[in-house]
């Protein structure tokens, strides 16, 4: 079964009267579904939308074997979310080997996990039928990133995406974890939501640069949290200054304590500062994260909430 055909099963579509559209695209292939529904078809995707609705809000179940979720949240792409939850995972990791620590990464359409951590291939299936996690630095691991090729990208609807969701949440077996994190994709959209009203969240923690264009998607991803009851552990802000390596002069690049003045407005923690620091990004691009290769180090991203 070819990549395509996994993910769209994966997804709960089915394939047959599916006339797709393939599409080279630097060397992957994009796929679009553009299949033509009937009208009886298009009837029943009404009532089972109608049905749906009807249900209200779902109720939140505990992921098997898991005691405490934490997810790691921006508002905005590209603040360094990512680089945060994998490092929280470590650092809960760290700070008491006889905890078990996952990390999971809800991130479908840019799923960044694999290769912070260093992982590839196809998660195995146990008896259960359930998927096993991939495994590095003591950290389990799920992500869509091992389901699909490196560069093949999703061109998935809401519906497909929540399905996805649904059996990342669901259908891994996760052992007996003290500690989840889930790092999630930014904004404020469907699987925000959808991960927040099926699963008991033990804490958020919300990821910013000092930028005020940064800032203002941070603080609606903190009201969001709220108004979903679920507690916001606080605010980590990253790319806080960079210094020369030479001279050693610093400079606030993306401005000066942007975070710490948002946590005051929402009376929210600073969780820690993350300098912008070329270390942190070739741990994270080597697949080697900073808290593993140089614990030590004056770089190292440190959160009070380990």
């Amino acid at each position: 079964m070819g990549v395509w055909r996994r993910l769209l099963v994966f997804g709960g579509v089915s394939l047959r009267g599916c006339g797709g559209v393939r599409v080279p695209l630097g060397g992957s292939r994009l796929v679009i579904c553009r299949r033509q529904f009937s009208g009886a078809e298009s009837e029943t995707l009404k009532q089972r939308r109608s049905q749906i609705m009807s249900r209200g809000l779902p109720k939140q179940k505990p992921i098997e074997g898991v005691k405490q979720v934490i997810v790691v949240a921006s508002g905005k792409g590209g603040v360094g979310k990512s680089t945060t939850a994998v490092n929280l995972a470590l650092a809960l990791a760290a700070n008491d080997s006889s905890k078990a620590v996952g990390l999971l990464d809800v991130d479908v359409y840019g799923p960044s996990i694999p290769k912070m951590m260093n992982l590839k291939g196809n998660p195995e299936l146990s008896q259960s039928n359930l998927m096993r996690p991939l495994l590095n630095y003591g950290i389990a691991c799920m992500s869509m990133g091992f389901l699909v090729e490196e560069t093949a990208p999703l061109v998935w609807r809401g519906l497909m995406v929540m399905s996805a969701i649904e059996k990342l949440l669901r259908q891994v077996d996760w052992g007996q974890l003290d500690y989840l994190v889930v790092d999630m994709p930014p904004g404020t959209g469907d699987v925000q939501l959808s991960v927040s009203q099926n699963v008991p969240i033990s804490g958020a923690v919300i990821v910013s640069t000092p930028q005020d264009i940064a800032l203002m998607d941070a603080h609606k991803g903190a009201e969001m949290f709220r108004k979903v009851h679920v507690p916001v552990l606080g605010l980590v802000q990253n790319m806080s200054v960079f210094q020369c390596p030479k001279c050693k002069h610093k400079t606030h690049i993306f401005g000066a304590d942007g975070a710490r003045r948002l946590a005051r407005t929402l009376d929210l923690d600073i969780l820690g500062d993350i300098p912008l620091h070329l270390n942190i990004r070739e741990a994270s691009d080597t697949g080697q994260p900073i808290v593993f290769s140089q614990p030590e180090s004056d770089e190292k991203v440190t959160l009070q909430i380990t």
